[in-house]
């Protein structure tokens, strides 16, 4: 039956993103949309399981490990101050209209402060995918927003740390999150520095067959593990392994190795399996509120982070473009509505509609982007005087 369900799975997504381009659309948003027609949702034909999960959550380190690779490292850096305050938006403006709205429609203090945390959340593994296929990654708008991706992350933890603290019976300490999302980062710019170069030196030259793009693959997990390992997400310690690997001499090997066995398997189960997670079932009832928070989710991200860059030196488009970027909630949101329902931050009968609303912002993500770089140059980051 898995074999089934893999030929299913690796022939709707070409073809569906196929037809996705033939609608002058990115071919991203055709195979996700296809995981909710193959899926439980409509024709029944994939039903969510474990090993499913577990391909998946692969396709999305490697599909941030291949962005990480083709990102300008100094590029990142002159943009950091954008990124900061893009995130800091970006967190800040869904943050407290989700609380304003929670309140509105009757949550207590704690699920109100709950359900802004979950529109706060930030994943680019897709939006990072339909800048690829446009050709946009190496932009400065793409750059800002890999970069306050990774600080949305750090800033969503913390904050969901603090909550937890404060609203659940469960002992959490601020200071020990904070220390290793610290201990993190300084170990990832030393292992990357000195390390990573010094394992691929190595590793390479042993007799086996595909000797780089393993070691590449090796560094890619333990990166990722490492991530979880300190309470950051693995697509953050994922995207980190490619940026290491890309300031050695093995870029160009990696990449043309690694892409072929992202792309023809592992990435297509990761966007089918976002469409799994959607059900139409007593949605009925709901489908204002769903209808109200998605618009809430999308405005927020685009209006909070886009005042972000429009602070730090964005042009209007630009702008607008890096807060579309930031729109998609992805696997980072659905990861925390799990844990909110299980710590009881989010109620049960809201479960479903959250989940909803964070396939939509993952679903409105690529067209939007398509619309905004249509016709558009990208806006190279400027290189650093030597």
């Amino acid at each position: 039956m898995l074999y089934f369900k893999m030929l299913i799975i690796l022939l709707s997504t070409k073809l569906a993103g196929d037809l996705s381009v033939k609608l002058k659309q990115p071919a991203v948003l055709g195979k996700l949309i296809i995981g909710i027609v193959i899926g439980p949702a409509m024709l029944g034909w994939i039903e969510n399981s474990e090993i499913i999960d577990e391909i998946s959550e692969i396709g999305v380190l490697l599909l941030m490990f291949l962005a990480g690779l083709e990102t300008d490292i100094h590029a990142l850096n002159q943009n950091r101050n954008s990124s900061i305050a893009v995130a800091v938006g970006g967190v800040v403006f869904p943050m407290l209209f989700g609380l304003v709205t929670g309140r509105w429609i009757g949550m207590d203090q704690a699920h109100a402060l709950f359900l802004g945390l979950l529109l706060s959340a930030t994943s680019v593994s897709i939006s990072a995918q339909t800048l690829r296929e446009l050709g946009q990654l190496q932009s400065r708008e793409s750059i800002t927003i890999l970069g306050a991706a990774v600080l949305d992350d750090i800033l969503v933890v913390v904050a969901l740390a603090i909550m937890m603290s404060l609203f659940t019976a469960e002992e959490v300490s601020l200071g020990l999150i904070l220390g290793k999302k610290v201990l993190f980062f300084i170990a990832i710019i030393f292992i990357g520095w000195k390390v990573v170069p010094w394992v691929l030196k190595k590793l390479a030259p042993l007799r086996v067959s595909e000797a780089v793009a393993s070691a590449a693959l090796i560094i890619c997990f333990f990166f990722a593990y490492f991530a979880e390992f300190l309470g950051v997400a693995g697509i953050i310690g994922a995207f980190a392994a490619g940026i290491a690997i890309s300031q050695t001499k093995y870029k160009e090997n990696v990449e043309h190795k690694i892409e072929p066995i992202a792309y023809a398997f592992f990435v297509p189960v990761f966007f089918v399996s976002v469409g799994l997670s959607v059900s139409f079932h007593g949605m009925g009832n709901q489908l204002w509120l769903i209808l109200m928070l998605s618009v809430l989710a999308v405005l927020t991200k685009l209006i909070g982070a886009g005042l972000g860059a429009r602070l730090t030196g964005f042009g209007d488009k630009s702008s607008l473009r890096i807060g579309a970027g930031m729109v998609s909630r992805g696997e980072v949101a659905l990861i925390m509505a799990a844990i909110g329902l299980e710590s009881g931050l989010l109620r049960e009968d809201y479960f479903t509609v959250m989940v909803t609303v964070v396939i939509i912002t993952t679903l409105v993500t690529p067209p939007m982007l398509k619309a905004l770089f249509a016709n558009q140059s990208a806006e190279l980051p400027q290189k650093s005087e030597e």
